[in-house]
């Protein structure tokens, strides 16, 4: 074990046995929500805090803990207003939500067992701008942690209580406004072609959404990768290639930060500094600048349709950009094969459980079925014969014909059987005929009276159409079902019967077949077959 990891670990003991029981922490947020407030900077909230800290006489909590706290002070960027709106529902009436804010959980989750007697926080912003993260807070409070305010006091009166839900309401309300008016703003831009997001490589970001100036050095080469893919002579390894030749790089860009990074103290921002390095272009990234209509000067609007741009300027005319599209629109090939080989029951078979199909191919002569399973899927049937594949379709054709003393029992029961059903089914036709004698007789009313209802306000035109409408439908729906229903029950079961003969004469045959003979009976019979280790196929 580490130093560090040895430190943490006695930190951590002498936190659960009440050392600091008496001791308080302070909190610092810096908010992404309104950068410009000077409340955001935590070189003030840390001295504000601490003066306060020093004028109660309050005694903070000499702690060091990685990704938490630097000598009982905590620091977090993340914003207060956001929240997962996620419940989950457990025993004894109890729900659960998460917890946006790392550092603020384990915070609440230190205070609620009574490691510390409370914590410090500038105002009430700073500490939540959401109601869930309110009722922890208050929740603590009425636990009897000592929840103190730099900026305000909050008398234990009902006007205290007054004075702190108005603080919540004002806290909450002021990020509703400001995501609110970024909204409206990137809408009123939007729709004045004004580019909203990061220009694309070949253009200059300069902080300014209005301006989005040429990139003197990379334009050039942006401009003729188009004039080359207009040409159709070129692929996009090969425009890949020539960009790298010219020197083409993209922006420079940082990696994703580390969860340690992210959880890091303001301070520790030079240390962790990740430096922003250009990366070479491939193969997707031409791909993404050819089809990127931003070079020909447009920009989405609100609705997505494409708008001319007053931010920046074509480095390609609509004419070429044309062209390159229906370039790469005919040199879109499939990765499939050009030529798929002739195996028995290709995209037939697929697993029971992720529903991936098992792809045929030839080993040593033999051809196998082949499934590379989602993650986490349990058929542990990976691969399979073709000879133990059509063993099992051959025994499930087998049950899917009648024996012969099912045979037997149908004929016995068939008298009796179908008698009940055809009655049933004669009493159907009947009430369906009664059905579409009044809705004729309602179709012919409409038609007859169609100026004394629109008259007396009775109908308006719109309502006599929709209504013939429906009447129309439901007479199509009725004489449907008749014609369904023409056949008699006993016809029905000679169609099963003759069916079930018919299946027994093909699994005589796919027996002796070959395997594409096999393919074509098997289609025939199935579209689609499952596998699964424990009941087959």
């Amino acid at each position: 074990m580490t130093r560090s990891a040895e430190h943490e670990k006695q930190v951590l003991k002498e936190i659960q046995s009440g050392k600091y029981r008496n001791n308080f922490l302070i909190y610092n947020r810096k908010s992404t929500d309104d950068t410009a407030n000077q409340k955001n900077s935590i070189k003030y909230q840390k001295s504000e805090n601490a003066r306060f800290a020093y004028r109660e006489h309050l005694a903070i909590a000499p702690i060091t803990l990685q990704s938490f706290a630097t000598d009982g002070i905590i620091s977090e960027r993340h914003s207060g207003f956001k929240e997962d709106l996620r419940l989950t529902f457990g025993y004894n009436n109890t729900v659960r939500y998460r917890v946006e804010r790392p550092k603020f959980h384990r915070l609440v989750q230190l205070l609620s067992k009574g490691y510390f007697k409370g914590v410090i926080f500038l105002c009430w912003d700073r500490a939540s701008r959401n109601k869930g993260d309110d009722t922890i807070l208050r929740k603590l409070m009425k636990a009897g942690i000592d929840i103190r305010f730099t900026l305000a006091h909050y008398d234990k009166t009902s006007a205290g209580e007054l004075h702190m839900d108005i603080d919540g309401m004002f806290a909450e309300h002021h990020s509703r406004v400001t995501r609110e008016k970024v909204t409206l703003t990137m809408r009123s831009n939007r729709a004045r072609g004004i580019c909203t997001h990061r220009a694309p490589v070949g253009y200059l970001n300069t902080g300014d959404m209005a301006h989005k100036p040429i990139d003197p050095v990379r334009a050039p080469i942006i401009k003729e990768l188009f004039e080359l893919a207009a040409t159709g002579q070129w692929t996009l390894a090969d425009l890949a290639r020539r960009a790298i030749a010219r020197g083409l790089t993209m922006p420079p860009m940082r990696r994703r930060r580390t969860d340690e990074e992210i959880l890091a103290e303001e301070e520790d921002d030079i240390r962790l500094k990740i430096d922003p390095v250009p990366r070479i272009p491939t193969f997707n990234s031409i791909h993404k600048i050819l089809t990127n209509p931003f070079y020909a000067g447009k920009v989405p609007g609100n609705d997505g349709v494409l708008l001319q741009s007053i931010s920046h300027e074509a480095l390609v005319t609509d004419e070429v950009f044309g062209r390159v599209q229906l370039q790469l629109r005919r040199k879109k090939i499939s990765a499939h094969y050009a030529e798929v080989l002739e195996h028995p029951l290709r995209g037939m078979i697929r697993c029971v459980l992720c529903g991936r199909v098992y792809t045929p191919y030839e080993q040593k002569g033999m051809i196998y079925y082949g499934a590379r399973c989602a993650p986490g899927c349990s058929n542990s049937t990976k691969s399979f014969t073709l000879a133990f594949i059509g063993e099992k379709i051959g025994t499930l054709i087998d049950a899917l014909s009648f024996t012969d003393a099912e045979l037997e029992y149908i004929e016995t029961r068939a008298s009796t059987g179908i008698a009940v059903l055809e009655t049933k089914r004669l009493n159907d036709l009947d009430n369906a005929e009664r059905l579409e004698k009044k809705l004729r007789e309602d179709l012919a009313y409409l038609t007859a009276n169609r100026l004394l209802l629109l008259r007396t306000g009775a109908y308006s035109a719109e309502a006599i159409v929709a209504e013939e409408a429906r009447i129309s439908l439901e007479l199509e729906g009725l004489r449907a079902a008749e014609e369904a229903s023409d056949g008699s029950m006993s016809e029905t079961i000679k169609d099963v019967v003759k069916l079930s003969e018919l299946l027994k004469t093909g699994a005589t045959y796919y027996r002796s077949a070959n395997g594409l003979e096999k393919d074509r009976i098997a289609r025939i019979i199935f579209s689609e077959l499952r596998l699964s280790e424990k009941t087959g196929i």
